[in-house]
């Protein structure tokens, strides 16, 4: 993803944008085990609507590079969205980003 992004302001702006909503994703994620139940069925709508924004983003990343003519290969790694499997999938991704970004703040 990194090289096909290169230094094009549009997909660096895009993947800004991508990074925002998987770390707020990530952080949500993260506090989940020490959540008690009532806490789960309180924030769960919150944790949905953030994972529904990094699929949103994952997608508006890979069509842009298309647009651009790169293959964005690594947007068919994770399949259709619908399939909760590959749902969980872009989660996960999205937990590597923040756990990369953070690494890499240091």
């Amino acid at each position: 993803m990194a090289d096909e992004i290169g230094n094009d302001p549009d997909a660096l702006e895009n993947y800004a944008d991508l990074l925002k909503a998987a770390n707020k994703y990530a952080n949500i994620r993260a506090s989940w085990p020490m959540l008690d139940v009532e806490e789960k069925m309180e924030k769960d709508p919150g944790r949905t609507s953030a994972h529904d924004s990094v699929i949103t983003h994952v997608n508006l990343m890979a069509r842009l590079l298309r647009s651009m003519g790169k293959p964005a290969a690594w947007r068919d790694v994770f399949g259709d969205e619908k399939d909760p499997y590959n749902r969980k999938a872009i989660g996960d991704f999205a937990c590597y980003l923040a756990f990369v970004t953070g690494i890499n703040a240091r």
